[in-house]
């Protein structure tokens, strides 16, 4: 299975608009990140997690030809605001579009993509295809096991992903023990590590660390980095031996 980092930034991005701190002015293209999401490739299924405001140019990026899943941790908007882009694979495929979410996450694309699911259809839009899922209850994607986790994003409850050894988790910043062992001595753990001070609704660089700890996977990933951490050399020099700092385009082989 090859898991490519479509993207590793926060709801903003980085550089941020109009910012012109060090990270957002640094020159390097590992600190340059769009909205965090994956694509999951078996050989021969494509299923993406999370269609932020920048799915479009993730695609094009990449070159995904054929894609036959979305699924999503949330609602906010840096983890849907692309889903209207799914109209290529439509028409490419001839077939709406196979979507993942809780119900709650459901209701909230109606709300946002209200032109999708009225009554009359306008011509080109996107079609999709609701499936509900829930924590701890396994799906499979055509030959994707996936196996949602509950995390918590501080109130609002949040998915996580395990498909087969890698974990998927962003955005949070607590996970019960129970979870924890679902997930412990993963082969690759990704996790969300904000910036280094403490924030009230996602891990710092030290929380993100303590998860790592727990669940002792053979490598971590951190991801969802805003520009209030470091450079990406910098925070590689911070790392313990088997933890990484994910960035835009890397891909890894499970």
């Amino acid at each position: 299975m090859k898991v490519t980092f479509l993207g590793t930034g926060t709801s903003q991005g980085v550089p941020v608009i109009a910012c012109d701190c060090d990270i957002c002015s640094s020159t390097d293209p590992k600190d340059k990140r769009l909205r965090s999401s994956v694509l999951i490739n078996n050989g021969e299924t494509n299923i993406v997690i999370d269609s932020g405001p920048d799915f479009r140019q993730q695609m094009l990026r990449e070159n995904v030809k054929t894609l036959e899943a979305i699924l999503f941790t949330h609602e906010h908007k840096d983890h849907v605001a692309g889903l209207d882009d799914v109209r290529s694979y439509n028409y490419l495929q001839r077939k709406p579009m196979d979507i993942y979410a809780e119900k709650r996450v459901q209701e909230a694309l109606r709300r946002e993509f209200a032109y999708v699911f009225a009554s009359y259809k306008y011509p080109g839009i996107p079609e999709l295809k609701l499936h509900t899922i829930a924590p701890d209850q396994h799906l499979s994607i055509n030959n994707i096991s996936v196996l949602p986790i509950r995390v918590m994003h501080y109130k609002l409850p949040i998915l996580g992903f395990k498909i087969g050894n890698f974990v998927y988790i962003t955005d949070a910043n607590f996970i019960e023990e129970a979870v924890i062992e679902q997930i412990k001595n993963s082969k690759v753990l990704v996790i969300n590590a904000l910036r280094e001070k403490e924030h009230v609704s996602h891990y710092n660089f030290e929380g993100a660390l303590e998860v790592i700890k727990k669940v002792q996977p053979e490598k971590a990933f951190l991801t969802h980095i805003s520009h209030k951490f470091y450079k990406q050399v910098e925070i590689e020099k911070k790392l313990p031996p088997n933890v990484y700092v994910a960035y835009d385009g890397l891909k890894i082989t499970i």
